[in-house]
C-alpha cells in the first residue's frame, strides 16, 4: 500500500512539474517580447519616484510601490533640470535619432508626447513659450459631452455629430479617472422658460445620460420651480453635469507625466526650420533656445505639427505653398466675484438673445462667464474687445432680478482665447470647417494635427501617434495606455488629504484644500517649501496676495520642479491668478519676482525686463494701461496703502467726511424735500464734492446703474453713482478715457470701471 501510494505521490508530481514546465515555456513564449514594457507598466500603476534624492532621467523607469490611499508626506519624483533635458535634446552624433519631434507644447501636443513615451518610443517636445501658454490655458475649462452635437445630430440626423457625442462624453469620463485632483464634477443647469420645452429637454436629457453608459457621471433630473430657486434665486432649469478642470496646471501635469517616461519635453525652444532629406521628407529641424538665443539641429524619424492656432506657421516651413487651413475665432470670457454663481452648480444657456450659448461656472472661487465667438486676427497676445464683454454683461443681466446690479466694475479679469477651428486640406471641399480634428500627412511626410478641443485632446493625441508609427515606420512596444495612465499627482491623492496638510504644516483650510486639488499627491512637496508665516495661525504658507490661497512656495516650486522661467509662467500657468484677477496680480508681482531671483539669480536689469513683460501681459488680461508706465517700486508702494483686510468685492470705501459731505450736497439739491434731487443736478454735485468727469463717462456709470432714464434720484442711487466716479477717478490705474476719447474706427479696449481689483 505504501508503495502505491508513493507511486500515487510521484505520478502527481510528475503532472505538477510537467504542467509548470509546460507553463513556463509558454510564459517565456508570451512574454519575452513584452518584457521591455514592465517597468512602464509597473509605473503606470504606482509611480512614485523620490522627490529629495536626485537622479539620471533614464533611472526614473525605476518605481516605488505607493498606496494610493496614502495621505502621509511621501517622496515624489524630482524631474530633471531644464538644462540637462536641453542636453538629452541636442544629443551627442553617435545616437540614434528621436523617433518623433513634436512642435507644441499645449494639451494636444503634451498628450501626443505622453502617449507616444507609454509606447517606448523616444519622443522629444519643443514649445516656443511655454506649456499651455496660448489656446489651452484660456479655455472655457469645461469638460462636457457635447449636448448641442447631440441636438444638432438629432434634428438632423448627422452620425457625424453623434460620434463627436461619443467620443467626448468618453474622454469626459476619462479625465476624472487620470487626473482625479485636477478635474470635479459640476451640475449645469438649463434653464426652461416654455412648457412644451419641458418634455424637449427632459427627453433630450436622458438620451444623453444614456449614451453616455457606464461613463456617465450623474444621471439628469427635471427641477421644479422652488428648488431651482434655491440654488439660483432668479431661474427655472432643468440639471445636466459636466465636469471642470484647471486646463494650464492639467497642461503641466501631462508634459511633467510625459517626461517621467522618458520623453524629453523642453519649453521656450522654437523650431525656426525644418530639415529634409534627400528623398525631400522632414528628418528634422533647427531649434533655438528662446532665452539664451543658442541654435542646433535635431534629428528625427519624422516631425508633428501640434501648434494649435499657428499651425499654418509650421506648415509653410514644409511648403511656402501651403494654404492656411486654420480660421482663428476669438472667444472672450470674463472673471466675476464668486457671487454671480453657487459654489458647485453652474449654468448655461442655450437660447441667447443672438443664438449664442451663454454659461456661469464656479472656478477658483470665482465666476467665469461666457463666451462669444467671433473671427479675429491671429496673434500671440489677443486682447478682448470691450464690445464682446459687454454683450457677456448684458446677456447676465438678463437672469438677475431688478434690483441686483450688474456692473462693468464688477469685471475682475478678462481674456481672449483664439479657437483654431480648422479646414481638412485633404477634402475636397475646402470651405467648410470641420466639427472635430484633423489629422494631415503632406507629401514630405509632415504630420499635422489640428482642431479639436480640450474634452478630446487624448483621442487626438492618439490618432496622431497611431498616424506618426504607420508614417514613419516606427515600432512600438505595446499600444496605447493613455486611457487608464494616471498623471502625476494621482497616485496618492485623496479628498481628504488637505486634512493631513493642515495639521502637519499648519496652513489655512483654505490653502491646504488648493493645494491638494491643484497638485495631487505632490502638495506634501510643495507645502515642504513653505517658509513660516511669522504668526500663531497659519504657521506655514505665506500668501501671495491676501485674497487668494496662492502661497510662496508654489513659485518655488514651480522653478524648481515644473520649469517656469519667467515671470508670466508663474502667474498665468503654475498658479491661475493672472486669471482670476489682473489688480490683485500686479499687486502681487514684486513678492512673486523677490522669490524667483532667489531662486534664479535674476540681476536688477532682468527683474525690471519681467516685470515689463508680465505688466504687458496683464494688459490682455484686462488690466488697464495707465497713462504713467508702471514700475515695481510704484507697484510696491501703491499695494502698501492698501489695508491687508479690505473686501475686495468691495465698491467703494467711502471715508466719514466724504460720506458727510455727499449728505450735505444731496440736502442742498433736494429742493422739494422729498428725498429726491433732479437727474439734470449731478453736475453740480459732482463739482461740489470736487470730482470732474467728462458727460459720456458719467452718462455711461449712469447706464451701468441703470439710471440714465430716471428723472431723479435717491440718496442711495446718489452714492451709487457717486462710488462709480470714485472708482475712476482714484485708481491709480485709470485709464486715459478722461483725456481721450477713440476714435470710432479704433479698436475699444478695456476701461478702467472696475471696484477694488475689477476691471
Amino acid at each position: 500500500m505504501w508503495k502505491a501510494f508513493n507511486r500515487k505521490r510521484i505520478g502527481y508530481a510528475g503532472v505538477l512539474l510537467a504542467t509548470g514546465a509546460a507553463s513556463y515555456h509558454f510564459y517565456n513564449e508570451t512574454t519575452l517580447k513584452k518584457r521591455r514594457l514592465q517597468p512602464y507598466r509597473r509605473h503606470l500603476a504606482t509611480f512614485s519616484p523620490d522627490l529629495f534624492m536626485s537622479e539620471t532621467h533614464s533611472d526614473a523607469l525605476n518605481t516605488v510601490q505607493l498606496e494610493a490611499s496614502s495621505n502621509k508626506p511621501h517622496t515624489l519624483w524630482t524631474p530633471p533640470s531644464r538644462g540637462e533635458l536641453l542636453n538629452m535634446l541636442k544629443g551627442h552624433k553617435d545616437e540614434p535619432p528621436f523617433d518623433i519631434l513634436i512642435i507644441g507644447g499645449g494639451a494636444t501636443g503634451s498628450g501626443a508626447a505622453l502617449d507616444a513615451a507609454t509606447r517606448g518610443l523616444k519622443v522629444a517636445l519643443v514649445e516656443r513659450d511655454d506649456f499651455a501658454a496660448g489656446t489651452s490655458s484660456r479655455s472655457t475649462k469645461l469638460v462636457h459631452g457635447g449636448v448641442r452635437y447631440l441636438e444638432k445630430a438629432v434634428k438632423e440626423l448627422d452620425y457625424g455629430q453623434y460620434k463627436l457625442v461619443k467620443e467626448a462624453l468618453h474622454e469626459r469620463y476619462t479625465f476624472l479617472q487620470i487626473a482625479p485632483y485636477l478635474s470635479y464634477q459640476l451640475p449645469i443647469m438649463l434653464p426652461i422658460y416654455k412648457w412644451w420645452q419641458v418634455p424637449y429637454f427632459w427627453f433630450g436629457s436622458k438620451f444623453y445620460d444614456k449614451l453616455a453608459g457606464r461613463e456617465a457621471i450623474e444621471s439628469s433630473y427635471f427641477l421644479t420651480r422652488g428648488k431651482a430657486l434655491e440654488a439660483f434665486p432668479w431661474l427655472n432649469k432643468n440639471k445636466l453635469v459636466g465636469a471642470m478642470h484647471n486646463d494650464a496646471r492639467m497642461n503641466v501635469a501631462i508634459a511633467l507625466t510625459a517626461i517621467s517616461l522618458g520623453a524629453v519635453v523642453v519649453n521656450h525652444v522654437e523650431a525656426t526650420r525644418l530639415i529634409k532629406n534627400e528623398d525631400g521628407k522632414v528628418s528634422g529641424a533647427c531649434l533655438r533656445d528662446t532665452l539664451t538665443g543658442e541654435e542646433w539641429t535635431i534629428n528625427t524619424k519624422g516631425v508633428i505639427n501640434a501648434t494649435g492656432a499657428f499651425t499654418d506657421s509650421i506648415r509653410s516651413m514644409d511648403n511656402v505653398k501651403n494654404d492656411n487651413i486654420v480660421a482663428p475665432s476669438s472667444g472672450v470670457h470674463v472673471i466675476l466675484p464668486n457671487y454671480y454663481s453657487p459654489r458647485k452648480m453652474g449654468l448655461l444657456d442655450p437660447s441667447t438673445s443672438d443664438g449664442r450659448v451663454i454659461f456661469f461656472l464656479p472656478w477658483e472661487g470665482n465666476t467665469i462667464a461666457g463666451t462669444t465667438d467671433s473671427p479675429t486676427e491671429l496673434t500671440y497676445d489677443p486682447m478682448p474687445k470691450e464690445e464682446e464683454i459687454q454683450w457677456i454683461l448684458d446677456e447676465i443681466r438678463r437672469y438677475l432680478s431688478p434690483d441686483i446690479k450688474v456692473r462693468r466694475g464688477d469685471v475682475l479679469a478678462a481674456w481672449s482665447g483664439i479657437r483654431p477651428l480648422v479646414r481638412d486640406p485633404s477634402a475636397k471641399n475646402t470651405a467648410g470647417l470641420v466639427r472635430s480634428h484633423i489629422i494631415h500627412v503632406s507629401d514630405s511626410n509632415l504630420i499635422t494635427v489640428a482642431g479639436g478641443k480640450w474634452t478630446t485632446y487624448r483621442a487626438m493625441a492618439k490618432d496622431a501617434i497611431d498616424k506618426a508609427i504607420d508614417v514613419f515606420e516606427l515600432k512600438p512596444i505595446n499600444e496605447c495606455l493613455t486611457e487608464t495612465a494616471k498623471l502625476i499627482g494621482s497616485h496618492g491623492y485623496s479628498k481628504t488629504m488637505f486634512i493631513k496638510l493642515i495639521q502637519q504644516f499648519g496652513l489655512e483650510t483654505e490653502t491646504a484644500q488648493h493645494l491638494a486639488n491643484s497638485y495631487g499627491d505632490r502638495a506634501w512637496a510643495v507645502a515642504a517649501l513653505s517658509k513660516p508665516t511669522g504668526k500663531r495661525w497659519p504657521v506655514f504658507g505665506q500668501r501671495l496676495s491676501p485674497f487668494y490661497p496662492y502661497i510662496e512656495a508654489e513659485v518655488r516650486y514651480a522653478v524648481r520642479r515644473e520649469y517656469a522661467c519667467t515671470l508670466v509662467d508663474v502667474i498665468a500657468r503654475r498658479t491661475r491668478l493672472a486669471f482670476l484677477n489682473a489688480q490683485a496680480t500686479l499687486e502681487s508681482l514684486p513678492y512673486i519676482i523677490e522669490i524667483m531671483s532667489e531662486e534664479l539669480g535674476w540681476t536688477p536689469e532682468k527683474q525690471i525686463q519681467e516685470f515689463d513683460k508680465a505688466t504687458e501681459f496683464l494688459f490682455t488680461m484686462g488690466l488697464p494701461r495707465p497713462k504713467e508706465k508702471l514700475t515695481i517700486n510704484k507697484v510696491q508702494i501703491e499695494s502698501a496703502k492698501s489695508s491687508e483686510h479690505e473686501d475686495i468685492y468691495s465698491r467703494s470705501r467711502f471715508q466719514p467726511e466724504e460720506l458727510a459731505s455727499f449728505q450735505k450736497v444731496f440736502s442742498e439739491l433736494d429742493v422739494s424735500g422729498d428725498g429726491r434731487i433732479k437727474t439734470a443736478n449731478i453736475d453740480k454735485a459732482l463739482a461740489f464734492v470736487g470730482y470732474s468727469i467728462p458727460g459720456n463717462v458719467l452718462n455711461s456709470i449712469m447706464t451701468d446703474a441703470k439710471l440714465d432714464e430716471s428723472d431723479s434720484i435717491e440718496f442711495e442711487e446718489f452714492l451709487e453713482i457717486m462710488s462709480g466716479v470714485k472708482d475712476l477717478k482714484e485708481s491709480q490705474f485709470k485709464n486715459a478715457l478722461f483725456d481721450h476719447q477713440p476714435d470710432k474706427h479704433e479698436q475699444k479696449r478695456i476701461p478702467i470701471e472696475r471696484s477694488s481689483g475689477g476691471v
